[in-house]
């Protein structure tokens, strides 16, 4: 028995080492992958600030903040994703179940086609567009709208009994009114204004900055040590409110921390790189299908391959248009939707549940 759960401990430890390896290769890749193609020794040397003054920039302004991004983003909407289907106790559950992401669109819409762009201050001079539109003011006001959807969902949650049905009723409630908004917006916008909007949608590392990367770094790193602490505590409800309400979990107070946690990470990310799908899916159901359900390996291994597979997707994306910047969220989405559709027709058409 002892020797059985140490061989499957160390199956999972080694497979967090692949998966690290796998990142770190991935990195490497995107590194060297791009318009203009640098052979490895001058690429490293640039990475460290020595060699020809064009390549140091190529990669420490271009390549590196967009590798970080895709790291940091991935690993965030992968563990946002793995908390949203723990405590909502269902595996189709993802970072858009509150409407966060929709909440975001809107609040980028509202700053491009209102307040920044569009509408008041280009009209149709398509030559207007890079000095109106302040991608600073789209990303801030996509992540207060996002964060206002959390609290407004939570919020209406706990007026009846705080059950993951009605957290989901209500996210979708309100992600629906976010987008009934963002459609009403658009309709009104000029063509311009209109054309701004749909291109800060697309996700895309290529507009990270090094100051993005360290506020998802922020996030990201307080919520996987919180999560982390708690470990123990979501594996009690995995399983049944009964069980962990037995053993001391206070299963309503840790469900509300958790998703307003994960939304954020969710609304952070998706601020400062536009829309990025099916990551939070993807990733923590097949980390659960190879490496069971116990979270002290779930949280690090979402983590690594929402990492890995934002990289590898935005590189591919890279390779196939000839270096230039394809969104990536195109890419997540090809590769998700299949998968997607597994889920939904899953035993015999049922849902699956981790309760």
């Amino acid at each position: 028995m002892e020797k059985g759960f140490a061989k499957a401990n160390a199956t999972r430890i080694i497979a967090l080492a692949v998966l690290l390896f796998l990142c770190l290769g991935a990195s490497i890749w995107a590194l060297l992958v791009g318009s203009s193609s640098l052979p490895v020794g001058e690429a490293f040397q640039a990475l460290f600030g020595s060699g020809d003054p064009t390549s140091v920039r190529i990669v420490q302004q271009i390549r590196l903040p967009r590798i970080l991004a895709g790291l940091l983003a991935g690993a965030s909407l992968s563990l946002a994703g793995l908390f949203m289907q723990t405590n909502l106790g269902n595996i189709m559950a993802s970072p858009s179940t509150l409407g966060v992401t929709n909440a975001a669109v809107f609040g980028a819409n509202l700053s491009i086609i209102v307040l920044s762009g569009g509408t008041l201050a280009t009209g149709n001079n398509a030559n207007a567009i890079p000095g109106s539109v302040n991608p600073f003011l789209a990303s801030s006001m996509a992540l207060l709208f996002a964060v206002i959807s959390v609290l407004l969902v939570l919020g209406l949650s706990t007026i009846r009994r705080f059950s993951p049905n009605v957290v989901v009723l209500a996210g979708i409630a309100i992600g629906a009114v976010w987008t009934g908004l963002t459609t009403f917006l658009q309709f009104f916008a000029t063509d311009v204004g209109l054309s701004a909007a749909v291109v800060w949608s697309f996700g895309d590392l290529g507009r990270a900055t090094y100051t993005d990367c360290i506020i998802m770094a922020v996030v990201l790193f307080a919520s996987a040590i919180f999560f982390f602490i708690l470990s123990w505590k979501y594996n009690a409800m995995l399983g049944g409110e009964g069980y962990a309400r037995s053993i001391g979990v206070n299963v309503g107070r840790i469900r509300f921390i958790s998703l307003l946690l994960a939304s954020l990470l969710t609304a952070v990310s998706v601020s400062r790189i536009g829309l990025i799908g099916f990551i939070g899916i993807i990733c923590p159901h097949a980390m659960r299908r190879i490496l069971g359900s116990n979270h002290r390996y779930l949280i690090p291994a979402s983590i690594l391959s929402g990492s890995l597979l934002l990289v590898f997707a935005d590189t591919l994306a890279r390779t196939f248009a000839g270096g230039s910047s394809v969104p990536v969220g195109a890419v997540t989405s090809i590769i998700g939707a299949p998968f997607f559709l597994y889920l939904i027709f899953a035993k015999k058409g049922e849902p699956e549940c981790l309760n």
